[in-house]
């Protein structure tokens, strides 16, 4: 498989099969038909009851919100075809404004609204990005994330740190908005785009700039885009019709915020069209997509219905977060679906790694592993004072400590018969990203389809909307 940066993902599923034969690679070369007929099913017929429209959809398949499978390489085709006027081209022209205009960018998004973006501000920014000066940020903005809880007190701390409507007088005191919600109506986005509006309307000298300062995602009709339109906002991009949320880290949803940020969005899709390549041609024992699936359901078979997703950086503990909602709303139906969870390590080695080591045998752990890490090799360092007795380890660098605690971390659970699964990223950077949320995304629908499970929608999700609406009156 070939990347933007001809660097590829690679899925390592050695440690999660013994050489016995009670679990042994076999297994999962057995499953290899099951496998290929649920990617057809994903390639080829999801995709042409998608493209036919609703009425070629069965009952039983409805939500089908396909849309992202093909959405990186239809974006990436229009942008070519017209740089200035495609809806990436648009993106692009936004940021730049806005990184020229403002110091600030505050997102306001619940789920898939904020979640990847978050993901991908923390695992392609600078570490301790918002700490920066404007000239070490290269003067893109800050960037902070709201409307995903109901929490006072950070949001009365957001607005605090904005200047509580004060009035704005250079660029180091402005701010901006982007409002992410295909409907509008989720109380939580809806309540705090009320608060933070009207912080921006007071600290906008000029009342014709906060519609400059506002940019709506969301949908082509609804109480979000109807705002927008009251407000006047000259940029209103979309959340694609047939993408759900959680789907949509690859769309505006996604790709703005990252673009505000300077990450390299064309690399970003770049890495997911290769992995949709991939996908499509790499058989079983060479696949990433269905090795993972693969490997997974065998061992949720085996009673392993907890699945850990062990990221070894702490830039990547976003990414985690948001595969975990990706696997528990599309997977978690019908009294199924495994359970996700993400640890960052080596911190977590000091309070989960005892529970994962002799604890219950209910889960399968895959380790998210960056291979090359963005900064020089930092070494421990020689010091006169050695009391520690780490002068022996003096010229061991921390990515040599952290390799070897990722090899002696896999040693141990192997020798004791507990399953690991390595993913390898080339680096933390667009392109490598964009193969990951692809290949988790395209996983998850597999796995839908190879278990009977309709990945798409959330209806228990629903529930406690209706009660909090009612409650509230």
């Amino acid at each position: 498989m070939s990347s933007a940066a001809n660097q590829s993902l690679r899925f390592d599923y050695e440690n999660a099969f013994f050489a016995d034969q009670d679990f042994s690679v076999e297994r999962l070369k057995a499953l290899g038909p099951q496998l290929d007929a649920a990617r057809r099913e994903v390639v080829e017929t999801d995709a042409q009851q998608f493209a036919a429209g609703e009425a070629a959809i069965p009952a039983e398949k409805r939500p089908l919100d396909a849309g992202f499978f093909e959405l990186p390489q239809r974006l990436l085709d229009a942008y070519y075809a017209d740089r200035q006027g495609s809806e990436l081209g648009r993106i692009m022209q936004t940021a730049t404004r806005l990184r020229e205009s403002v110091d600030r960018v505050v997102v306001l998004g619940i789920g898939g609204s904020y979640m990847g973006a978050k993901a991908l501000m923390d695992a392609c920014c600078q570490p301790y990005f918002n700490e920066l000066s404007r000239g070490e940020r290269g003067s893109y903005p800050r960037m902070y994330f709201e409307g995903n809880n109901v929490d006072n007190d950070a949001s009365q701390g957001l607005l605090s740190l904005l200047g509580n409507g004060r009035a704005a007088t250079s660029v180091d005191d402005r701010w901006a908005i982007v409002v992410i919600s295909k409907s509008g109506g989720t109380l939580e986005t809806a309540a705090a785009f009320r608060q933070f509006l009207s912080a921006l309307k007071s600290s906008c000298q000029d009342p014709a700039d906060v519609a400059q300062r506002v940019i709506p995602v969301t949908g082509s009709a609804g109480k979000l885009f109807e705002l927008g339109q009251a407000i006047g906002c000259p940029e209103v991009f979309p959340v694609p019709d047939g993408v759900g949320g959680r789907f949509s880290i690859l769309s505006a949803v996604g790709l703005l915020p990252a673009a505000i940020l300077g990450i390299n969005v064309i690399e970003l899709l770049q890495g997911a069209v290769a992995m949709n390549e991939h996908f499509r041609t790499a058989p079983v024992g060479e696949n990433a997509v269905l090795d993972y699936v693969g490997t997974a359901h065998l061992w949720e078979q085996k009673g392993a219905n907890i699945r850990v997703l062990s990221v070894w950086s702490k830039a990547l503990e976003a990414v985690g977060l948001w595969y975990d909602q990706l696997l528990a709303e599309s997977l978690g139906k019908d009294e199924r679906g495994a359970t996700p969870l993400t640890t960052v390590n080596t911190r977590d080695l000091h309070s989960r790694a005892q529970q994962h080591q002799e604890g219950r045998r209910d889960k399968l752990i895959t380790n998210l592993i960056v291979d090359q890490w963005r900064c020089d090799p930092l070494a421990v360092g020689h010091s006169d004072d050695d009391q520690d007795d780490l002068n022996r380890r003096a010229e061991k660098t921390l990515p040599e400590i952290m390799s070897a605690a990722i090899q002696g971390t896999n040693q141990a659970y192997r020798e004791v018969g507990r399953p690991t699964a390595d993913i390898h990223l080339p680096q933390s950077n667009p392109a490598s990203l964009g193969q990951f949320f692809q290949m988790m995304m395209l996983a998850t629908v597999v796995e839908g389809r190879l278990i009977g499970i309709n990945p798409y929608g959330q209806p228990g999700v629903e529930a406690y909307k209706k009660n909090t609406n009612r409650i509230l009156g």
